[in-house]
């Protein structure tokens, strides 16, 4: 489904701090009980930068406060996040207390406060605790390398059971170019963009407006190809800042290693997605769905997407269930270009399903297959050349208990 460029490379010890001139911190300032809620990530220079954003209809005070930010020149230099508080639903405070998180940083950075975009997360509803971020946010010192990095990724989490980090190295104009992510998500994952904070930093060469239309290719077929329990956040979003320090020439779409870029970026933001996914919230294991012969792309996505976001589906999978039934209930309901009859549906390399109508095979050696980590469903539809791939998780007694205390 990916195409294979044989020039990008997956860098071990990632971090979010590998591309040239940038650096990262993380501490605990009291918003939450004990661990660490209060991240930073800094670009030596001014980067041209792009963002997509949550598509529910109530936004979060960060959000506003960044997309402004950027609007001025489309460029960024600091990201400030916090961890343990939304500063959703909190009316005028929040916004001017969502500029006062911008201001604290651009006084810390000595910078011009729109160059900071500012991200928050956790319960919805309830005003941040300013005093806690007017202490800490002074007290946060960048370093290059990992152990800035390892904070940064665990100060921006909530209900995660891990940090996620990815990071890749290609050669462009004879220049090494790396692309770094962390990203934090575990509940409420159903984007378009939904529930998570997606950081990506590159010291790659291009201009603002390429950078924007790279991302978002890239985040359908990644971030919004994800989705957990189907609820879309009022925070969450990606941001991306190139500071151009690898010294390549600027990319663009008429760049001959456009295409490798952009390849690269999908890596990235393929690798934090499923790792989102992965990670949600009580999950026992990974689902991907792919789906062949659909009408376009587009319709593929969207049939897997609906198939890995079946309540059924995701609840057969955490029984070990080969309920084939279920995958093709969703594919007839996902509202896209089917005809039942030529649907054909495997579970792992196993066919359950050819023609619309069920195979014989054995329940005992799928239910093995089905205890694994990881699992893989595929659809084939044929009804033309298009493909797609979606992930999530399985859905479990922990998913509910953890939901329904959330916020005790």
């Amino acid at each position: 489904m990916t195409t294979v460029y044989p020039s990008i490379k997956k860098i071990s010890g990632n971090n979010i701090a590998s591309p040239i001139g940038f650096k990262a911190a993380g501490l605990h300032c009291g918003i939450k009980h004990k661990k660490n809620d209060l991240a930073l990530l800094v670009s030596d220079v001014p980067a041209n930068a792009a963002g997509v954003y949550t598509t529910n209809a109530v936004q979060a005070a960060p959000l506003k406060v960044t997309k402004e930010a950027l609007a001025v020149d489309k460029k960024m230099q600091a990201i400030i996040v916090n961890s343990g508080n939304a500063n959703a639903c909190t009316g005028k405070q929040g916004y001017v207390d969502a500029q006062t998180m911008q201001h604290l940083t651009a006084d810390l950075l000595n910078i011009e406060p729109h160059l900071v975009g500012v991200a928050s997360t956790g319960v919805i509803g309830e005003k941040l605790p300013m005093d806690r971020l007017k202490y800490g946010i002074p007290k946060l010192e960048p370093v290059a390398g990992l152990k800035g990095s390892i904070d940064f990724s665990q100060s921006i989490l909530t209900t995660d059971t891990v940090s996620k980090n990815t990071a890749y190295k290609v050669d462009i104009d004879g220049k090494t170019v790396t692309v770094a992510g962390t990203a934090k998500g575990s509940g409420m994952i159903h984007p378009n963009m939904a529930t998570m904070l997606g950081f990506i930093s590159t010291d790659a060469a291009i201009e603002s407006d390429h950078l924007h239309s790279a991302l978002k290719s890239v985040v359908d077929r990644s971030f919004n190809s994800i989705t957990v329990d189907g609820d879309t956040s009022t925070n969450d979003m990606v941001l991306v800042m190139a500071n151009g320090l690898a010294e390549n020439e600027t990319l663009s779409p008429s760049h001959p290693d456009w295409k490798v870029f952009v390849q690269t970026l999908l890596h990235v933001c393929e690798d934090l997605g499923k790792m989102i996914a992965k990670d949600g919230e009580g999950a026992t294991k990974l689902i991907e769905v792919e789906v062949n012969g659909a009408k376009n792309d587009e319709e593929a996505r969207k049939i897997a997407k609906t198939v890995v976001g079946s309540p059924l589906v995701k609840t057969a999978a955490f029984g070990c269930d080969a309920n084939w039934g279920r995958i093709l209930a969703a594919v007839g309901y996902s509202g896209m270009t089917i005809d039942p009859n030529e649907v054909e549906i495997l579970i792992g390399t196993t066919p359950v399903v050819r023609g619309g109508e069920p195979l014989p095979f054995s329940e005992d050696e799928l239910t093995e297959y089905l205890k694994q980590p990881e699992i893989k469903l595929k659809v084939n539809v044929n009804q033309g050349d298009g493909k797609g791939l979606a992930w999530g998780c399985d859905l479990t007694y922990d998913y509910v208990q953890i939901n329904a205390s959330y916020r005790t």
